[in-house]
């Protein structure tokens, strides 16, 4: 379970992170063969990494003369607790103490990047002409990260700790990740058809990918998640915070709620989108089970591939740097 989400986590899969740096992309982008690097680059590192960690961890157990189990503590403790207690036992302790913090503080400002990022391309996405007007798109990062900032406070408090672990146990990872990867899963292989993504593959890069991949689509991934989410719920227990410190119920019942909170959109926005489109049920069913139209085309005058006419905005026409970003945006299609 914990390895599972946290490769989820790591390479930002349902996390909406991927595909909206993947919007930005030209049509013709080899995704294909970018899906191979980024899970090459990605696996390696964390492969590397493990050399660094417990190689560091096993010299611990050795000096202290218990298990590497005692040593490595999960959680925000082996970063905070026990690598920073092996780097003080290094040659030159404050270099290395320096670019491990460095490391860790440039690593949440990446990961933090991209999940703002994330946040606020869906958003401006949404509405267009409410947030691509002067300054509001900074000035709603500012309040989005002003928030977030005052909800971090808590977790630095004496009692943080418990909190940012029910937090991470919760919330972004877990159950929440696995029922959203079965979701996406089965959208993609079965409802979207795992011939059809295929054949967008091959129409954007010019080659088909391998067959394996749509057996994974349609059979491999959701069985694996399915699997994977069921025994979590079979073999679930509370969640331990440290020192032998069980989570209470109340902090249990929390949990699950910031879980629902996330998980619980799928079913609220399918109800939202067969109530709100006309039709009989079969019908309603089908139109929005089926590929979103795309909207009306506009060639150029000179033959050049076809282009995505940009809304107006409500005052005036559309400035040149927005007409390249709508352009842009709208390619993928």
């Amino acid at each position: 379970m914990d390895a599972g989400t946290q490769i989820f986590f790591s390479y930002g899969i349902c996390l909406g992170s991927l595909t909206v740096l993947g919007s930005y992309n030209k049509y013709n982008n080899d995704c294909y063969k970018d899906s191979f690097m980024l899970c090459l680059l990605n696996s390696s590192t964390s492969f590397l990494a493990g050399f660094a960690i417990f190689s560091v961890l096993g010299f611990m157990a050795e000096e202290q003369g218990v298990d590497i189990a005692t040593v490595a503590q999960s959680g925000p403790g082996l970063a905070f607790i026990a690598y920073p207690r092996a780097v003080a036992m290094m040659p030159l302790p404050q270099l290395w103490a320096v670019c491990f913090f460095l490391m860790i503080i440039m690593l949440g400002l990446d990961t933090q990047f991209v999940s703002l990022e994330a946040l606020m391309t869906s958003v401006t996405d949404l509405y267009p002409h409410l947030i691509r007007r002067g300054r509001r798109r900074e000035l709603l990062l500012l309040f989005v990260c002003v928030v977030c900032f005052l909800v971090g406070l808590v977790m630095v408090t004496p009692g943080g700790l418990y909190v940012f672990q029910i937090y991470d146990h919760f919330s972004c990872s877990g159950a929440s990740l696995l029922l959203l990867s079965i979701f996406q899963s089965l959208a993609i292989g079965w409802v979207y058809g795992a011939d059809r993504f295929s054949a967008n593959i091959r129409d954007m890069t010019g080659y088909n990918p391998l067959p394996v991949f749509q057996l994974c689509w349609k059979y491999l991934t959701p069985a694996v998640c399915t699997a994977t989410f069921i025994f979590s719920l079979v073999c679930w227990s509370p969640l331990r915070l440290g020192k032998g410190l069980v989570a209470p119920a109340w902090a249990t019942t929390l949990g699950w709620l910031l879980t629902l909170s996330s998980v619980s959109l799928l079913p609220v926005w399918a109800v939202y989108s067969l109530l709100a489109t006309p039709g009989t049920l079969p019908q309603r069913v089908r139109l929005l089970c089926g590929p979103a139209k795309t909207p009306p085309l506009q060639a150029s005058a000179n033959g050049s591939p076809l282009s995505y006419s940009p809304v107006l905005p409500a005052t005036g026409k559309p400035s040149e740097q927005m007409t390249e970003l709508i352009q842009e945006k709208m390619a993928w299609r």
